[in-house]
């Protein structure tokens, strides 16, 4: 929806206000098939209509243009003119100088003979700029000369009477001349103007922002965003601008030399897959103590996100790759793993074999000595279970140590040189070596999870549950059997029950104690992911429901939708504690949080925060926290408002960095207490930043500049 009248020149005050007319892009519903359309696929679907906004109604009869799929609606800064892409046309319009109900409207169509994708117009002049799906960018001059001219003067010069003076137009089109410009390898999604017009903006799957000087033709670019550019906006202020991309980021820019002062980053996606690797391995990881997950992303990265702040906070560079629109997929990262304290990390990644030549597995350990979780890469492993994919990687809950299991048959304990006690050898601090190796009647090995106290190691190997020492690498206790192969074990809590999760034909969930070496019950359901409370007794369950045809009559009406079920359970009883339903659930991801009083607002009344959250993670990556054993399901208030400010945002400019900030004057107080200023330490950094108006006069900038240069020596009184 455009409204041309709130970029216009502004109304009289005294007159009496006309009615505010907009101009809308609408879905027509209707299924009627006219005389001109042979099939229903052939009508028109989209509409582009006139709106009566003071009187809340559409214009009956006014429409200005019938569309195969509603399209979206350009409008020129001055409000003058408004425009679509139609297959290989654009239709402009001019906007009526008094807007009424009936007023006739002038209409211009520019042909090409690719598909349009985007159109902009030129503050100014009257130009227009549309790009095409092969990447081309085409610029009309005086659009409209023969039909929008008459009453305007001449704006973008002399009126071209004769078709044989347009070059590049196509066919009797109104416009003075047409250029072509081609650097984009795939359509253009991006184009805008600048302020000023002088120059073009673009952008399209490649991830490069070009921009061209329009009177030259020139061109330089912004390279290696990441991401294809989905939408490019500029602000009030000339100096700034952002640009938003398809992996939920958008990046502040300083004009005109194209730096990224700022990325705002929202949750990534979930990367796509290629066929056979749709179900393998966890793409996903929780940090509990600090609210974090960690998602594996397209461009082989893993992205960590606060689910408290709802923002991104670093993302971890798998392997190298460079953005190319179009390009296969040759690296998938099949598992994410991290520590209970979060300092630790360990990926899988899988070169894919190309024509069954060049298949590799690595397994990577990452160490993370900070807050902000900027992993640095400790030790590289190729191949550790020879040509067999990693199923699993599970850590010690106390030191650093770790496990992998693989399809081949194996699993191996890691344990990095900080734990090994050796005297006459100097080992780096930062390696991990592999420390015992182990397996059972040669099966595969599809789970694996250390106990509470890490005094216990469970593997899975296929159907059979089997208890391990992982330091002295012994075959404790087998504890049973299930019906499928087993994908998921966990340890819940400090208790003595261990819970395992079955794929396959007769998928079971199942729980299991450790002094009777035995099942304690079981479901016969699809388990998409088990999460356990390290410091309580219960854990929660992510079901699928089933997809038989009998069962989804029963039970539509009561999930409405939904595809999934949260249990929570107490594993000494069958029985759930609490179900949610839940959308989305196959490929969701469970996890319980740990709680901090600064991390929550007690925003509602008589109502204190739980020290322990229960996050959902659907594949989608939409996620809720709330309460699992709480009678009512609150909205969470959670980010921290004095954390949202970035530190470079708190940093003094123009006059504040010489004299300090101002002092706040509150109208409510009678009397204001002088608030000295104090000079920044480096003024140099920061005293030509800002608009020149709210810089200090120039004897006192001049003078605290060189001052800040000279070394200062302190008074010695003798």
């Amino acid at each position: 929806m455009v409204i041309p009248s709130l970029l216009g020149l502004p109304a009289d005050s005294n007159e009496k206000q006309p009615n505010l007319f907009a101009y809308v892009s609408l879905k027509d519903t209707r299924e009627t098939v006219s005389k001109k359309h042979k099939s229903k696929s052939e009508i028109p679907n989209g509409q582009i209509c006139k709106c009566n906004l003071t009187e809340s109604r559409l214009v009956g009869g006014v429409t200005l243009a019938e569309t195969k799929l509603p399209e979206p609606i350009t409008i020129s800064s001055s409000g003058k003119y408004f425009g679509i892409t139609k297959h290989q046309r654009l239709s402009i319009w001019k906007v009526p100088d008094t807007e009424t109900e009936r007023v006739v409207f002038r209409k211009i169509t520019l042909r090409h003979t690719k598909r349009m994708t985007v159109l902009a117009f030129h503050p100014i002049q009257r130009i227009v700029a549309a790009g095409d799906s092969t990447g081309r960018i085409l610029i009309w001059r005086g659009f409209g000369d023969k039909t929008f001219a008459s009453g305007e003067g001449l704006v973008s010069g002399k009126i071209m009477l004769n078709d044989e003076e347009k070059p590049g137009v196509r066919d009797n089109d109104d416009a003075g001349s047409c250029t072509t410009w081609h650097w984009h390898s795939s359509e253009v999604n991006v184009l805008f103007f600048s302020s000023d017009g002088a120059y073009l903006y673009s952008g399209g799957k490649e991830g490069v922002l070009v921009v061209w000087q329009l009177d030259t033709g020139k061109k330089k670019f912004l390279p290696r965003i990441g991401s294809p550019l989905l939408y490019y906006t500029v602000s009030p202020d000339p100096s700034l601008s952002s640009i938003s991309c398809a992996d939920n980021q958008i990046h502040l820019l300083k004009m005109p030399s194209l730096e990224i002062l700022k990325s705002i980053s929202g949750i990534k996606f979930s990367c796509s897959l290629p066929e056979g690797y749709e179900g393998f391995g966890s793409g996903v990881a929780f940090d509990h103590s600090s609210a974090l997950v960690a998602l594996r992303t397209d461009n082989y990265c893993v992205q960590f996100y606060s689910l408290f702040d709802d923002r991104g906070i670093s993302e971890v560079q798998v392997c190298e790759r460079n953005h190319q629109p179009g390009d296969d997929v040759t690296v998938v990262v099949t598992v994410v793993a991290l520590s209970q304290d979060g300092s630790m990390m360990s990926t899988v990644e899988v070169k894919l074999a190309e024509e069954g030549i060049g298949g590799l597995v690595c397994l990577k350990f990452w160490a993370s000595e900070s807050q902000n979780k900027k992993f640095t890469l400790s030790t590289i492993i190729y191949e550790p279970h020879r040509d067999a994919c990693i199923s699993a990687v599970a850590f010690h809950p106390t030191r650093r140590v770790a496990v992998s299991s693989s399809y081949g048959g194996d699993f191996k304990v890691w344990v990095c040189n900080d734990e090994l006690e050796q005297k006459d050898v100097m080992l780096q601090s930062s390696g991990w070596t592999c420390h015992v190796v182990g397996s059972y009647k040669k099966k595969a090995i599809t789970a694996a999870a250390f106990s509470a106290d890490g005094s216990i190691l469970a593997i899975a190997a296929e159907t059979v549950i089997t208890l391990w020492d992982p330091d002295k690498n012994v075959l404790l206790a087998v504890i049973g059997e299930t019906l499928t192969p087993i994908v998921m074990l966990s340890f819940v809590g400090k208790s003595e029950y261990l819970v395992a999760a079955s794929w396959g034909s007769k998928p079971q969930l199942s729980v299991w104690t450790m002094s009777k070496l035995s099942v304690s019950w079981s479901y016969m359901l699809h388990v998409e992911a088990v999460a356990c409370a390290a410091d309580l007794s219960s854990f929660a369950a992510l079901a699928l429901l089933p997809e038989s045809s009998k069962c989804q009559e029963s039970i539509g009406t009561t999930f409405q939708g939904r595809d999934g079920v949260i249990l929570l359970f107490n594993p000494t009883d069958p029985v759930p504690v609490a179900t949610w339903s839940a959308r989305k659930a196959k490929g969701g991801a469970l996890s319980f949080l740990q709680v901090s009083r600064s991390s929550v607002e007690e925003n509602i009344s008589g109502w204190k925060p739980p020290q322990t959250l229960l996050a959902y993670m659907n594949s989608d990556h939409e996620y809720v926290l709330f309460d699992p054993n709480g009678e009512e399901i609150h909205e969470l208030n959670v980010i921290p408002r004095k954390d949202l400010v970035d530190p470079e945002e708190r940093r003094q400019f123009g006059y504040a960095s010489i004299y300090g900030e101002l002092p706040e004057f509150e109208l409510k107080r009678d009397q204001m207490s002088w608030v000295p200023s104090v000079p920044s330490e480096k003024p140099w950094e920061t005293i030509f930043s800002g608009s020149s108006h709210n810089l200090p006069p120039l004897t006192k900038l001049c003078s605290a500049f060189l001052e800040s240069l000279l070394e200062k020596r302190t008074a010695v009184v003798e």
